[in-house]
């Protein structure tokens, strides 16, 4: 059986053709694939499990038949969703998984990652990322109301927006000696991570192994998925509709 592996969806409201893309690609592999695996950045945004959002509500349900039909979703938090919490999980049906966390993938043990984590030149997002992923930084911005952390989620995307314009490319990438250090640490012969929208598969030579680095795309343009099986890795592009 297939094992998928998307990331960096962006789901929002003004953006529905991404949104029906993930619909179907859930319904046609429901109840078939072995499971599926969404590495982070599932939301644009989001501010809460209590977000009263439709759009929220019609993922939840597309999640929740994909899970009743046999087919398992595991969801990663990213960058733009770290506060996806339990209610989100029991509604869907999906489970939350570690970032990093290590699975064995058709014989191969294969680590997976949002990516953010990977991009250590970032010094300055490095810093707010260890901020925010803060438990007690956590419950105190969920305490807010829903329109005062709506107003902080569109502040921080026009900050982030100022702040990569100011940052070279190398910089906003992975960092290969960090990569290094993650495959050595996890023993791992593959590692899939999305978040710097830069899809691709690459080699990873380290003390005479060598092992596979695989990048999932974004979903800005066209859907972006990985199917692994027993016969074969494809990193696909899926039109819009």
């Amino acid at each position: 059986m297939t094992t998928l592996f998307i990331s960096d969806l962006h789901l929002d409201p003004s953006r529905p053709a991404t949104s029906q893309c993930f619909f179907e690609l859930l319904k046609q592999h429901g109840g078939k694939a072995e499971a599926i695996y969404i590495l982070g950045d599932l939301f644009d945004a989001w501010i809460g499990d209590d977000d009263p959002q439709p759009l929220w509500r019609q993922v939840e349900q597309v999640i929740l038949s994909c899970t009743g039909a046999g087919t398992p979703v595991r969801l990663m938090h990213g960058n733009r969703d770290f506060l996806v919490g339990e209610q989100f999980q029991r509604n869907s049906g999906c489970q939350l998984i570690d970032d990093p966390t290590v699975i064995d993938l058709v014989g191969r043990r294969t680590l997976l990652m949002h990516g953010d984590l990977l991009c250590s030149d970032d010094h300055e997002y490095q810093s707010l990322r260890k901020q925010v992923r803060d438990p007690l930084w956590q419950e105190n911005a969920l305490s807010y109301p829903l329109e005062k952390r709506r107003d902080l989620a569109k502040q921080a995307r026009e900050q982030s927006a100022l702040s990569i314009l100011g940052k070279s490319d190398d910089i906003m990438d992975v960092n290969l000696q960090t990569v290094e250090h993650y495959v050595q640490d996890y023993k791992a012969d593959l590692l899939i991570h999305g978040h710097t929208h830069r899809p691709g598969i690459h080699k990873v030579e380290l003390d005479g192994q060598t092992s596979e680095r695989i990048v999932l795309g974004d979903w800005y343009r066209y859907g972006s998925v990985l199917l692994i099986d027993h016969n074969s890795v494809e990193l696909l592009e899926i039109p819009f509709r």
